[in-house]
């Protein structure tokens, strides 16, 4: 299994670059002809095709939300960490709610695409090492987001878990755009399996196990204390983690 894997990491590895690649001017074109309407939608589609590429690694991904999730409100989904392929569906399944990542600011530079629409879609990039700055960047994030009726996705683990055991939430971030964003609602996600992915390494990557991914009820941010919101999401993305 391990040297199909190393033959099948190599395809997929050409592949999702040459994605990255050609949806880099892609989105440029988008912003500039279209505007921010016009960019999302570029990269709704750069992210199916993302999610489909998976197919030559035989994962498929599988998305359950049988809540239904408020509409033109902002929506705030917070799940656990375990990879980077957490990220694509969560763009593309959740699209229209328009999802924008809190990311590292390292992420918003040098990696064609990606780096693109961090720095022009709408993200907050922060710097772990800078607590002003972060905090500055959450802010007009989670004002942001209020302003244009879009919703935020965050991983309060801070980074990935490379077993798939959840990792403890820090919730500063997510305790800034809730201050902003009284009237949103959190939408707690379960992740499983995509820390499978990366199981060898980063070379050669891991085959046929599923992604799954499930959102879970959402929560009203003013039907509880912060605390006890933050226990309760908390506790349900964890109980759902296998």
């Amino acid at each position: 299994m391990k040297i199909l894997s190393y033959l099948l990491s190599s395809i997929f590895g050409l592949v999702f670059f040459s994605l990255l690649l050609i949806f880099h001017p892609l989105q440029w074109l988008g912003l500039k002809l279209f505007g921010q309407e016009g960019h999302q939608k570029v990269v709704n589609i750069m992210n199916w095709f993302l999610i489909k590429s998976l197919l030559i690694l035989g994962i498929r991904v599988q998305f359950e939300s049988k809540q239904e999730l408020p509409e033109n409100t902002t929506l705030i989904f917070v799940a656990n960490h375990q990879s980077t392929f957490d990220i694509p569906p969560i763009i593309w399944y959740l699209r229209r709610h328009y999802p924008k990542f809190v990311s590292k600011k390292e992420l918003g530079k040098g990696i064609p695409s990606i780096s693109f629409n961090l720095k022009h879609g709408g993200a907050a990039l922060i710097d772990r090492k800078d607590a002003k700055q972060a905090l500055s960047e959450l802010g007009r994030f989670a004002k942001s987001i209020n302003k244009n009726k879009w919703s935020a996705a965050i991983f309060p683990e801070g980074t990935r878990s490379r077993t798939g055991k959840p990792k403890p939430f820090s919730v500063n971030g997510l305790k800034m755009i809730v201050k902003y964003n009284p009237e949103a609602f959190v939408v707690p996600i379960s992740i499983n399996n995509s820390w499978k992915v990366f199981k060898y390494g980063k070379f050669p990557l891991g085959i046929g196990s599923p992604i799954k991914i499930r959102t879970h009820k959402p929560i009203k941010v003013d039907s509880l204390p912060f605390d006890e919101l933050i226990t309760k999401v908390e506790t349900t993305i964890k109980e759902a983690i296998y």
